[in-house]
Formats: C-alpha cells, sequence, structure tokens
C-alpha cells in the first residue's frame, strides 16, 4: 500500500516545497506529487504544515546517551548510539574511534562486525581518527598513542574489518605514499585531520588520493599569511570538509567563511562525545560543551539538527541548503548519494519530520515510522 505524506515543507536538495506530498511504499520514495494528485486509495498523513526533510547523516560521533563507543567499543554502545540518533532523526552514522591502543581499536571492529546484523539499518560502519596522526596537532588526543602508519598493520586492520573500516582521519604529510594508495585502493576514505601539513604538501595530496579534510580548523595551523598552510590549500582544492556548527569549536564567522569558500563540499558532523569517567578519554560535560578532565576542549554536545538549526540561525545558510550539509553532501561523499540524502523518486525513504523550533516530530527509516 502507499503512504501519502502530505501538508508539509519538503526541504531537499537546496528547495523548500509546499503544496507536495511524499509517496512511499516499502522502503523507498515512489514520487513526489502535487497534494491533488494523491491516489484516492493511499493511505494519508497530515504532517500539520511541519518540515520534512531527508534522514540526517553523522559521519563522525564517538558516543551517546552514557556509552562512549569512542573510549569502550561494546555492541551495547552501537545500539545505544543507533537508537539515540534515530529519535534525533539522524538516519545514517559512522561510530567513530578516536586515537588509542591497538587493542580497542581491534575491539571496535569487532564490535562492530557483530553489531552489523542487529543494525536496524542506520550504522555505516567504522572511522577511525588516528592513530596515525601528527602529535603537532593533537589536540585531545593521547600523544602515547599517535604513530606513523604501517603497511602491514593498516593491512591487518582491514582484513580483520572485513568491509566495515570505511573511512579513516589520518595525517597524510608523514605516512609512506604505499599506505595511502593502499587505503585508497580499498576504498576507504581517507580524511585529512591532524594535520600539519603545509600548503604544498596538503596541494600534492588533496583529492588524489585524500578525498576530505576533517572538521575544519580544528587541530590544524591556522593560517598565515607568510605561511598559508594547510586551510588555504582545503579552500583551494575543496574537497568533501567536515565543519563542527555549535560556535565553540569553530566560532560562526569562520563558518560563514568556510561556507564562502566550499559551497557544497562543506558538511556538518557532531564529533559528539558523552560523559565518561573511564578510559582514556574521560568527557566531562561542562554546561556547553564537553571537555577533558584537564580542560582540553574534546567533543561536542551537538545533534546533526541542532547543527542545522545553527547554521541557519547563527551562520545565514539558508534552511535547504543547512539540510544539504547535514545529509546530501555527507551521502554524496561516502558514495550513497544516488539513495540517500534527498527526497525523490527512488529514493530510500528516510526522513526527519520537524517543526519551526527544529524539534522533532516524526522519523522514517526505510518507511516505516519510528516514533
Amino acid at each position: 500500500m502507499i503512504t501519502a505524506y502530505y501538508n508539509c515543507i519538503i526541504v531537499s536538495d537546496g528547495r523548500e516545497q509546499a503544496g507536495k506530498a511524499v509517496l512511499v511504499s516499502g522502503n523507498k520514495i515512489v514520487d513526489v506529487i502535487a497534494e491533488d494528485l494523491i491516489p484516492m486509495d493511499a493511505r494519508r498523513r497530515d504532517l500539520g504544515g511541519h518540515y520534512l526533510a531527508p534522514g540526517l547523516i553523522d559521519l563522525q560521533i564517538y558516543g551517546s546517551g552514557g556509552l562512549l563507543f569512542g573510549g569502550k567499543p561494546t555492541v551495547q554502545a552501537l545500539e545505544r548510539m543507533e537508537d539515540d540518533l534515530i529519535a534525533q532523526g539522524t538516519t545514517g552514522f559512522m561510530a567513530t574511534v578516536a586515537t588509542n591502543s591497538d587493542e580497542v581499536v581491534e575491539q571496535a571492529i569487532e564490535s562492530a562486525k557483530a553489531f552489523r546484523p542487529r543494525s536496524k539499518g542506520v550504522f555505516l560502519g567504522l572511522h577511525l581518527e588516528g592513530p596515525f596522526l601528527n602529535a603537532a596537532r593533537k589536540g585531545a588526543h593521547p600523544e602515547q598513542f599517535i604513530k606513523k602508519a604501517v603497511l602491514a598493520e593498516v593491512k591487518n586492520w582491514v582484513r580483520k574489518a572485513e568491509g566495515e573500516l570505511k573511512m579513516i582521519t589520518i595525517a597524510p604529510e608523514l605516512q609512506d605514499s604505499e599506505v595511502l594508495q593502499y587505503l585508497d585502493e580499498q576504498g576507504i576514505i581517507m580524511s585529512c585531520g591532524h594535520s600539519n601539513a603545509t600548503y604544498a604538501e596538503a596541494k600534492g595530496f588533496l583529492n588524489d588520493p585524500v578525498q576530505a579534510a576533517t572538521h575544519l580548523f580544528n587541530a590544524m595551523p591556522p593560517i598565515h599569511h607568510r605561511d598559508p598552510g594547510l586551510i588555504p590549500a582545503i579552500f583551494e582544492e575543496r574537497p568533501y570538509t567536515s565543519i563542527i556548527a555549535d560556535g565553540i569549536h569553530v566560532n560562526y564567522a569562520m563558518i560563514k567563511l568556510a561556507k564562502r569558500n566550499l559551497g557544497d563540499k562543506l558538511f556538518f558532523i557532531t564529533d559528539a562525545v558523552t560523559n565518561t569517567s573511564e578510559g582514556v578519554y574521560q568527557h566531562v560535560f561542562t554546561g556547553d560543551r564537553y571537555t577533558m578532565p584537564d580542560g582540553t576542549l574534546s567533543g561536542s554536545a551537538l545533534t546533526m539538527l541542532m547543527s542545522v538549526q545553527n547554521g541557519v540561525e547563527q551562520a545565514d545558510i539558508p534552511l535547504a541548503e543547512a539540510v544539504n550539509m547535514a545529509s546530501l553532501y555527507p551521502a554524496e561523499l561516502i558514495g550513497a548519494g544516488n539513495h540517500k540524502g534527498k527526497i525523490e523518486k527512488g529514493y530510500y525513504a528516510d526522513f526527519v519530520v520537524f517543526d519551526q523550533q527544529f524539534v522533532v516530530n516524526q522519523v522514517s527509516l526505510q518507511g516505516t515510522i519510528q516514533n
């Protein structure tokens, strides 16, 4: 049976459309039509004039609800994260592990494989942020675990992951070309982050073979007029580039600057963590941010929909474009732009319905309402 979602403002692919209905059958959108053309035999769902947008996609998040997968990577932590994110309107996420011991990385790999058959379809795989970073830009990452990549070790992790390792944040300027070539050949997205690359070095690896950049402005050299560094190279080469839009990790003026330069290659991540007092990463919530016990800024307290709201209200980004930054652009980076990230015929019926105050009203995951 076809279900028709109507009386809404569809926000998709850079546009807002009223007077349209979204027709869903099974797990797919079968059409977007004028409301007066809704089939007589369709089941009708009145959305009360709210926004209907594609399900959001977060490519960098560590934990949720008191369970920090990035520090203690268990199946239970993945289950908690998936359930919490669905309720927030996020229908795709990469569980992220920051620089840690080999034991923790391998535990994350085993947990990801064990969770895969239990996932509701929101888990997109693993994102390793480290340990192959530049200690000069370590941020909250413990230096004792930062190291240069060794091809045999990388191959071992990729083999063990059995396809679950999807993305890695890396400092390319410190790695051997054979490592970068291998990761590229395996189809693993490499993202330049926690890097101290010079302008010339970055121009040599951005887009080929490094497809992305991680949390722009954070853990990278600031722009200097005589030593431009990584950021101007990112602006020129325009790889897909993530940013944390909480006004704390990055001032909103700098988000505006990044948007002007990167356009449809800039996308939101939450980089979100949760309270924890165990392991290497002991995140403490201080009212509007998380820090390490020594006060070092760590992950954010964002949701993806909060990122969209901040983009609109603080960085002057039109709503439809802010939604693209939280759905379509990350979908394109991971090669899913032909079936995720839009409200369009043939796409999965993953969408979030929210009101003018950015409060989630309902979430559809492949055609099934979750709340």
